[in-house]
């Protein structure tokens, strides 16, 4: 009979998909504070944490939700410009809090050039946060201003699909065309809640 184990079970967190624990290791080396940048279906989700023996610590963070709750936001809190206003906000904070450097931690998803997760860290960027990034990375400034959706709804005209895509835009008294300005006018609140 074998008395030692041949096989070892998995950390819970690594079965469920939910942490690779060799990336996390690289990024607590670095002995830095970590740009922790999450998105789902509908949210953005941009946190700064610190990694303590008991566990990490929260020092910072916003969600694009505060961002329709405290400074006007009308369009959908899912979408690449929702995600760089929750960067931004979250950049804001930071700089108010004293933080002036991070690492980015994108997490166990693969990140693609140009999406959300850049659009959160190109939001902390211009809010005056050193992280080390590549600029490639990062999506165009019309895609981050809402241009692409305004463009989107025009080439859906006279279709029903028009109404049916955008309605909560249209609910909440925002056409697709005016995201543009809209977006200039909710950054704006942001950096005059913050001086």
């Amino acid at each position: 009979m074998v008395k030692d184990a041949s096989y070892r079970v998995p950390f819970r967190r690594r079965r469920e998909g939910k942490t690779n624990y060799y990336q996390r290791r690289e990024l607590l080396k670095s002995g830095k504070l970590r740009l922790i940048v999450r998105c789902t279906l509908s949210h953005t989700i941009v946190q700064f944490a610190k990694a303590e023996p008991e566990g990490d610590k929260i020092l910072v963070s916003s969600t694009s939700q505060e961002l329709v709750k405290r400074y006007g936001w009308k369009a959908a809190t899912g979408n690449l410009p929702a995600a760089y206003l929750t960067g931004f906000l979250a950049g804001l904070k930071a700089r108010k809090a004293g933080i002036k450097e991070a690492i980015l931690d994108v997490g166990i998803k693969k990140p693609v050039r140009g999406s959300r997760i850049y659009a959160g860290l190109k939001g902390v960027l211009d809010a005056g946060i050193l992280v080390p990034h590549s600029k490639e990375v990062l999506p165009d400034e019309d895609r981050v201003k809402g241009k692409h959706i305004a463009a989107y709804w025009e080439a859906l005209e006279g279709s029903e699909e028009r109404e049916r895509r955008f309605s909560q835009y249209i609910k909440n008294g925002l056409t697709p065309e005016k995201l543009p300005e809209h977006f200039e006018e909710v950054k704006s609140n942001l950096e005059k809640s913050f001086l």
